[in-house]
């Protein structure tokens, strides 16, 4: 699914306005937390928020970080 949206001026600060199918696909509402996450090639991901995703995150980053050299031997 892609869908189109623009960076706008919010005060001092730029933001995006989600269209209401994106709102739809992450089933959030007004007030919800939601993460973004760095991809491939200049992307992010946005994720709905979910309470233990920042602790899950921290244990992927400090695994990735530990193993660094096998996985770096994966990837060939």
């Amino acid at each position: 699914m892609g869908i189109k949206t623009k960076v706008r001026k919010f005060g001092n600060s730029l933001g995006i306005i989600l269209p209401k199918e994106a709102i739809a696909a992450l089933k959030v509402q007004e007030g919800a937390a939601v993460y973004l996450t760095e991809g491939p090639e200049c992307s992010l991901r946005v994720s709905a928020g979910k309470p233990d995703f920042v602790a899950q995150m921290k244990i992927g980053e400090d695994l990735m970080q530990r193993y660094r050299n096998a996985l770096q031997e994966l990837a060939k």
